[in-house]
Parts: structure tokens; C-alpha cells; sequence
């Protein structure tokens, strides 16, 4: 018996040799080696690929998204702040205004990733060539819904003085009263301690002794408020419902009245009185409304409730900090509209000028004169500064805090009169 193995490097033959007489059994094992170096090499391009695919997807679409969402974000804001300072432009130059808002934008991304793979594999040789083709592409498909803000609702609303609470607002969270006011305020109603009318201190350039008097009561009350002397805030004070139930009112009326803000409290002789806690007007004032007995606070309120809602009840009272210069009466507040009269009447008609503050401590702020100061030039300003090109001109907003900071407060004033964008006819739709 005899046996032989033969290795090659395409195959493997086994020959078993019998006895005579018997037939001679090959066994031939062929398994090619390219064939396996191919499954091998497969087998690693596809966890390679697919290693790729997933890093491609992964560089590509959050970045691409990160992009277009700020940049539409921050196309949003640009166009805001051009529309106001167009609609400046048009009222400086006796023309109506009008707003037009993108109320949507609705936009879809598609980003895919591709991989080629093509090579040629010579054996012989040694050598291995092979060629990866890598690629990805991003698509974006928006829509946008352009809305011209018209009607009898939005009319109001920029007609309409704003209400006490948003000026509290805007003071309450930081901003500087003198400069509320002065964008803000179309003057000063002196009253009568019982809520009478007394006279009105305009703030307009066009009344120079009024807009000086004005302009001094707003540094002078700013002066306040920087030493903290200054309040502003709503009255909150107890509403009286049932000043005397004789019974004891029953576990469920407490509890219900507990979830509806009713208080139910026992009085001295036994019976009981249902109160609800109630916020008032805006007080401005150098003494603090809390330190007001509750029957003070109810009987101030219900003497504010005689003022309008656009008023801001003001009280510098002689026997507190800033007596020296008292005065009590409401801040009556401009509209939307009003406001960006003013500002558009400042640049031609009735110019701001400087006015001494009577406080010693008051400093000067930078680019103060005017309360927003806007520059007509004829070349294109810093692309920093919101600007906007109307009849030949450029619109720009003055560089310089004070003057920055005051549009920053115009642009929050023109989000809450704008409020949500519905039924206002038909929005235009583009799709790109």
C-alpha cells in the first residue's frame, strides 16, 4: 500500500495506490486560494463599508442641520430688525408703514452616503490593487410662508398703548427705567392725591420746557432706582368675597377654595371671611407697597383702577428717599405705533437735544441725547449694526450701547405687539 500527498498552490491531491487488482481512488481537494483571499476580502469590505457609511452619515447630517437652523434662525432676526427700521424710514418720510412676518418656515433634509468599491487582484505578482470610491451629498427642500400683517386685530394692537404690566416687565428684569420711559412714555400725567388731572408733562422735543421736565424726572428716578430706593412692582393684596360667614364652612368648600385661590381665616369673633389673593396695577414708587397695610394696598389699587391699563401709576412721595423731587400721577405709555413716530420725527422733525439731569450723581451716558438714534448715510455702515437700504439711503441703528440696547427693547416691543401670526388673509408660500 502506498500513499502520496501533493500540496500545490492551487490544490490539494491525495492518491491512495491498493493492492494489484484494485482500482487506484484519487481524492482531489480543490479550493482555490484566490477564492479564499476573495471571501476573506469581501467579507472585510463589508464591515468596512459599512464602518463608512455610518461615518459619513454621522460627519455629514448633524452638521449640515446645526448650519441651516442657525442660519435661518439668524435670517429670522435680520429681517425683524430691518422691518423696523424700514417702517422708521417710511414714517420719517410721511409714507404709511406696514409688516410683513414669515410666520413658517417648514424645511427637509435629505443627506445620503455612497461607496465604490472597484479593484483589480493580480496573484502572480504579489500585488494587490484595489480602489475605494467615498462620497455623500446633502439636498434641502424649504418652504416658506411669507404672512403681510393686516386686519382690524393686528391694527388694534399697534394702535393700542401698551399695558402697565410690560413696562413693569422690562424694568423688573434689568432694563433702566429712564430708558423704558423715554421710549415708551408719551409723557407724565400729574394727578391729585384723589386720582384728578391736574396737567400734562409731554415727552416731545417739539415742548421744550415739558421734555425737559420729563426728561429729568426719568434720571431722577433712575438715579432711584440705582441706589435701590426705587420700586416697581404689582399690588398684591387680599380681595375680600365674604367678609363675615357666621357657619363653619365645610372640609370640601376649604378644600375646593384652596384650588381656586380662595383662603378661608377665622375672625377674632368666631366667624369666618373667604379672601383671594389679587394683583393689582404696577406701582413706580419710593416706598414699598408691601409695607402697606392690606386695606392700603386694596384701597390704592381700587384708586389706580381709575387710570387706564396703559397708565403706570407713579408716586415719589416727599417723606421718602428722592423727596426732594415729588411728584404723583401715571406714566402714560405710547403705542406701537406711536413709538416708532417718535423715533421717526427725532430724525428730521423734532430732534432729541441734551438735558442736564438735576441729580449730582447722574453721569452722562454715552449716545444718550436721543433716545434711539438713527443714521442716514449714503455708503453702507458697519455690518454689524442692523441696517436697512430705503429710497437711497442707508437706515442704521447708532453704535453705541446706550443706542443698541434701546432697539434691543424696540425689537421685544414689536414681538409682543406682533403676538401669533394668524388670520391675516392668505400667507405667500415659496418653495424652493
Amino acid at each position: 500500500m502506498q500513499s502520496t500527498i501533493a500540496l500545490g498552490a492551487s490544490s490539494i491531491v491525495i492518491a491512495v495506490a491498493q493492492q494489484p487488482g484494485f482500482a487506484t481512488a484519487q481524492l482531489t481537494i480543490r479550493r482555490s486560494t484566490r477564492e479564499l483571499n476573495d471571501l476573506v476580502r469581501r467579507a472585510t469590505l463589508n464591515l468596512l463599508t459599512s464602518a463608512i457609511a455610518v461615518g459619513i452619515s454621522g460627519c455629514v447630517g448633524p452638521p449640515v442641520l446645526e448650519r441651516q437652523v442657525l442660519g435661518y434662525d439668524e435670517v429670522t432676526k435680520t429681517l425683524d430688525e430691518k422691518l423696523l427700521l424700514l417702517n422708521i424710514a417710511r414714517v420719517s418720510n410721511e409714507e404709511p408703514v406696514h409688516f410683513t412676518s414669515t410666520s413658517s418656515i417648514a424645511a427637509t433634509f435629505n443627506w445620503t452616503a455612497t461607496l465604490g468599491v472597484s479593484g483589480q487582484v493580480t496573484e502572480s505578482k504579489g500585488t494587490n490593487f484595489l480602489n475605494l470610491n467615498i462620497g455623500g451629498s446633502a439636498s434641502e427642500n424649504p418652504t416658506f410662508s411669507i404672512s403681510p400683517i393686516s386686519g382690524k386685530e393686528f391694527t388694534e394692537r399697534v394702535a393700542t398703548p401698551f399695558q402697565d404690566t410690560i413696562f413693569e416687565f422690562l424694568v423688573f428684569q434689568g432694563g433702566r427705567i429712564n430708558q423704558a420711559m423715554r421710549l415708551m412714555g408719551a409723557g407724565i400725567e400729574a394727578q391729585t392725591p384723589d386720582g384728578r388731572f391736574v396737567r400734562f408733562i409731554e415727552n416731545n422735543p417739539q415742548r421744550p420746557k415739558e421734555y425737559e421736565e420729563f426728561r429729568r424726572i426719568a434720571a431722577h428716578l433712575q438715579s432711584l432706582n440705582d441706589n435701590r430706593q426705587l420700586f416697581v412692582r404689582p399690588l398684591v393684596f387680599n380681595e375680600t368675597l365674604i367678609a363675615d360667614f357666621k357657619s363653619t364652612p365645610s372640609a370640601g368648600d376649604i378644600n375646593n377654595g384652596f384650588n381656586m385661590g380662595l383662603r378661608w381665616q377665622q375672625k377674632p369673633n368666631g366667624n369666618y371671611e373667604l379672601t383671594r389673593l389679587q394683583s393689582g396695577r404696577v406701582v413706580v414708587g419710593n416706598f414699598d407697597p408691601m409695607a402697606l397695610s392690606d386695606q392700603q394696598r386694596f384701597e390704592l389699587a381700587e384708586k389706580i383702577k381709575k387710570n387706564p391699563s396703559g397708565f403706570v401709576y407713579l408716586d415719589i412721595r416727599p417723606n421718602g428717599p428722592g423727596g426732594n423731587f415729588p411728584i404723583q400721577g401715571a406714566i402714560k405709555l405710547r403705542s406701537m405705533f406711536q413709538i416708532l413716530n417718535f423715533i421717526a420725527t427725532g430724525i428730521k422733525t423734532a430732534p432729541e437735544f441734551e438735558v442736564s439731569p438735576d441729580v449730582p450723581s447722574e453721569q452722562a451716558e454715552a449716545g444718550a441725547t436721543a433716545t434711539l438714534k438713527i443714521n442716514i448715510t449714503n455708503s453702507p455702515p458697519d455690518l454689524r449694526l442692523p441696517t436697512v437700504y430705503y429710497e437711497g439711503h442707508y437706515y442704521s441703528v447708532n453704535d453705541t450701547v446706550w443706542d443698541r440696547t434701546t432697539f434691543l427693547i424696540l425689537s421685544i416691543l414689536f414681538q409682543t405687539t406682533i403676538g401669533r401670526i394668524e388670520n391675516v388673509g392668505i400667507p405667500i408660500t415659496i418653495s424652493k
